[in-house]
């Protein structure tokens, strides 16, 4: 039965605490599309998402208007193009711009699976993926890109650390012009998983179904405004009224979800119920740690009060729904997190404590500006350290850094809208060189023989 407190709740959310759905994202299979002839596989492609993604913005906009519940983004995930390119001996850049007219064309806001699994090797058309990623992404406006290099079963390609190195920084030099926000739209994962919603890392991974509906949802401002109602509380209190909040909004993305699917005629998949936050006053993670305690986000006992809130959060959407995926946790991403951006600012946060955070949070160092003068070997390092997060302990954790190309630190690059803006951060510049140079596969743990 629907109670009138519960929906005079969900009203209260939605307009004054940022409530809503990120994106709902649709995967479609890419399989086949396979053809050695690059452009009868191109114009596949293009046939295949404009079909299947024919009235997913306006199922979307049916939602909202239906519910009352804003649905920021309309999404499309695709099967990793450097298996659909593999077949053609040419450029796959091809690939990339069909994406970004198909994506225009069904009138969604962006479109992930330029990308490439690697975390044991390259295989046909990796690397010739991999190398065209700076331009794919600087002719495209839409179109994100995605590496997989590592896993807990795989260990680390450090080859692939070393390239993915100076393709980050390639991405911004040719998007320079662009505030390089090439960069902003390739994410490099340890443990990448083939259902996430959110961009730029989404792709639609070979084991999921041709045609999917995930929704992403989001919420820091609903668990922050309910924490303040408790200021006396003590911590397990505070993790019960986070739990019980995500369940709320974890709801929410499932009645969107089901929905969606049963409007279009595609199976549900899963919610992701990731706090994703915004640069929006009162849509922050960074907030939620200061209610619970902090002075300011990266203070000593940041690390303790996130683990905190990812937990619960967990806890409290797996009791929501039984299909829940993705990543599903809390972001961090501080370009796009209004108390992050602060943090940074006034010296609290940095990319060490940054690092540490991302061992209890979902995902990694994520939409963080760095000097743009910072060498494609140091980037190269971060992704290695990050990757060596993710494969210990056995969660999905990434690298999205910006090279502010021209630009020193203290300085302000700024994007607008849902990517914000970011602060370029001081990086440690003494030289990894050496070790990244010895190419090769970093060993999988011992904890990964499960079998």
């Amino acid at each position: 039965m629907i109670d009138v407190y519960d929906i005079l709740e969900t009203i209260k959310m939605i307009q004054f605490e940022c409530l809503d759905i990120r994106t709902i994202t649709m995967g479609i299979s890419l399989l086949d599309c396979i053809d050695s002839d690059i452009d009868k596989a191109a114009a596949k492609v293009y046939d295949k998402i404009t079909r299947r993604a024919e009235k997913l913005a306006q199922t979307a906009a049916e939602i909202e208007k239906q519910y009352g519940i804003p649905i920021i983004n309309k999404r499309i995930s695709v099967t990793p193009i450097s298996i659909i390119s593999a077949a053609c001996n040419e450029s796959p850049v091809k690939f990339a711009l069909t994406m970004e007219r198909a994506a225009k064309n069904v009138g969604v806001d962006l479109i992930g699976g330029y990308s490439a699994l690697v975390q044991k090797g390259f295989s046909a058309g990796d690397e010739r993926l991999i190398d065209s990623i700076p331009e794919a992404l600087a002719s495209t406006s839409n179109v994100c890109s995605s590496v997989n290099i590592g896993s807990t079963k795989t260990g680390i390609n450090l080859d692939a650390c070393a390239l993915m190195g100076r393709i980050v920084r390639e991405a911004a030099e040719k998007t320079v012009d662009k505030q390089c926000f090439g960069a902003a739209k390739l994410v490099v994962f340890c443990n990448a998983v083939e259902d996430n919603p959110f961009m730029a890392g989404a792709f639609h991974g070979v084991g999921e179904p041709d045609c999917i509906i995930n929704v992403g949802v989001s919420g820091p401002g609903v668990v922050r405004a309910a924490l303040a109602k408790y200021p006396d509380a003590d911590i397990t209190e505070i993790s019960d009224i986070i739990k019980k909040t995500s369940y709320k909004i974890t709801r929410v993305g499932q009645l969107v979800g089901v929905t969606a699917s049963e409007k279009l005629g595609v199976p549900f998949g899963i919610v992701d119920l990731s706090l994703a936050p915004t640069p929006a006053v009162g849509d922050s993670v960074a907030h939620i740690l200061e209610e619970i305690g902090l002075e300011s986000c990266g203070a000593c006992g940041t690390t303790a009060t996130l683990a905190l809130l990812n937990d619960a959060v967990k806890k409290g959407g797996v009791m929501a729904c039984s299909r829940i995926g993705g990543l599903s946790g809390a972001f961090i991403p501080v370009s796009e997190d209004a108390g992050m951006i602060d943090a940074a600012v006034n010296g609290s946060l940095c990319i060490e404590k940054l690092e540490a955070m991302t061992a209890v949070c979902s995902v990694g160092l994520d939409m963080i500006v760095i000097p743009g003068d910072t060498p494609a070997d140091v980037i190269s390092a971060i992704i290695a350290d990050e990757a060596a997060i993710g494969m210990v302990n056995s969660k999905t954790t990434a690298v999205r850094v910006i090279p502010a190309i021209g630009m020193k630190e203290g300085e302000m690059l700024d994007w607008g809208g849902l990517f914000g803006k970011g602060p370029v951060m001081k990086v440690n510049t003494f030289s990894p060189s050496k070790f990244i140079n010895r190419g090769g596969q970093i060993p999988a743990p011992l904890h990964s023989l499960k079998n």
